[in-house]
């Protein structure tokens, strides 16, 4: 199955829902950072949660959220943009903490500690809001990081199934937000119907589509709005590098060409290695000096 989202209305239009299947995507991440299971569980996590909010904006809007807690993780980083991709690098890649029934312990890996959402929406300067971690779970925290700092009564479901050789079997959620005018009643049915509702994880390893999610969700009251393909897919480039070297300012060019050494630099979110030989590095001493 691809990876997409699928937006739409649910429940007589009283909730926006959007639900995605990532399986490909987290396994993407998983073999560029070389992720032990409970760090693919985490990160796959934040990567779904953050792609899935990234179809919330338009155009070249982008958000970037940073999950700082105190667990073994250390932290983890996923910028998404509006056209589904994403991309992102965990601090501790080689994580596995499980509970004593054998289940993935997330929570204890990630800790205690706050989600910082910076929102760039080509208009003014990027902002940020935050919210504490409240389980380390993601779901959770999501989920009370809508309500809290968004004033957006949300309901978030995450999750990442790891086989034994650490590949993803299945990835995937949904995020469910209350419009205005939603009456108790409604958002009461709303929760039966989550709480009913098999783990995300397994639907989709079952072959479940974000479709067949939403319907088994509003018992087929729903209204689909758009459908999004999403990747994990990152910017880098060599011309991106060159900028960076250049930005460290003439001096300290100089001092990296005396040194007679190729310069080697490795991207954080897809490992891609880029090379500057003394050449490249002359070159870019002399584009400084013209600035």
């Amino acid at each position: 199955m691809k990876d997409y989202i699928v937006k739409a209305y649910a429940f007589n239009d009283t909730v926006r829902v959007y639900a995605t299947t990532s399986t490909n995507l987290v396994n993407s991440a998983q073999k560029i950072h070389d992720l032990w299971p409970t760090s693919a569980a985490a990160f796959g996590r934040l990567l779904t949660a953050s792609v899935t909010m990234g179809a919330m904006y338009k155009g070249e809007q982008e958000l970037t959220i940073r999950v700082q807690g105190d667990g073994p993780i250390g932290g983890m980083v996923a910028i998404a943009n509006a056209k589904g991709h994403v991309r992102g690098y965990v601090h501790n890649n080689h994580v596995f903490l499980q509970y004593n029934n054998g289940k993935l312990n997330v929570g204890k890996a990630v800790g205690n500690g706050f989600i910082h959402v910076t929102k760039d929406l080509k208009i003014k300067q990027p902002f940020t809001s935050s919210a504490p971690i409240q389980t380390g779970e993601l779901a959770e925290d999501f989920a009370y990081y809508f309500t809290a700092s968004e004033q957006i009564p949300s309901a978030v479901n995450l999750g990442v199934f790891v086989d034994d050789d650490n590949t993803i079997l299945a990835s995937g959620g949904f995020i469910l937000q209350a419009m205005p005018g939603i009456q108790e009643g409604q958002i009461k049915e709303i929760e039966k119907r989550i709480n009913a509702l098999p783990p995300i994880s397994d639907l989709i390893k079952d072959n479940f589509t974000p479709e067949e999610i939403i319907d088994q969700l509003s018992d087929g009251d729903y209204t689909l709005l758009e459908i999004l393909d999403i990747a994990y897919q990152c910017n880098c480039s060599k011309k991106r590098f060159e900028k960076g070297l250049i930005s460290l300012g003439i001096e300290e060019l100089k001092t990296l060409y005396d040194e007679n050494n190729p310069i080697e630099t490795t991207c954080q979110f897809c490992n891609t290695t880029y090379h500057f030989n003394q050449k490249e590095l002359k070159k870019l001493i002399d584009e400084t000096k013209k600035q």
